[in-house]
């Protein structure tokens, strides 16, 4: 059983391909198909947290943020100022700041995003309401 009427069923959408050409060494035209994926293949594989990568990036930050503060530490015991593993260490230390600091906006932005629906939804529910009782 092929993998087609499969898909039909389910009502997914079909992929589309796109093409590359490429030249061999011996003038050989060798054409290369990748199948494209459409963004509700990515939601399906993804189970809907495409749009929660600021949960994603937590964990890692904080990993980051606490190697950097480790390795800044070891090096500034031993007074290195300036060497390669200072500047690595603050590299990582600033680099996990950073990480936080875009998972913390992200979340303000969705919070936002969410608030602003929600009073879309309640705008609606009130004029329905009025439409209603008048």
């Amino acid at each position: 059983m092929t993998e087609e009427p499969i898909k039909e069923i389910l009502g997914a959408p079909k992929a589309h391909m796109a093409a590359t050409m490429e030249k061999s060494p011996k003038s050989e035209v060798v054409i290369t198909t990748v199948p494209l994926v459409s963004e509700i293949q990515l939601m399906a594989a993804t189970g809907g947290t495409e749009l929660s990568c600021y949960r994603c990036i937590i964990p890692f930050a904080v990993v980051v943020f606490i190697a950097g503060i480790v390795v800044t530490a070891v090096a500034y015991s031993f007074n290195s100022h300036g060497s390669i593993i200072s500047i690595f260490g603050l590299v990582v230390l600033s680099s996990g700041l950073f990480l936080l600091a875009s998972s913390a906006l992200c979340w303000k932005v969705r919070q936002r995003s969410k608030k602003a629906k929600r009073r879309e939804s309640q705008t609606a529910l009130v004029a329905n309401q009025r439409s209603l009782f008048a």
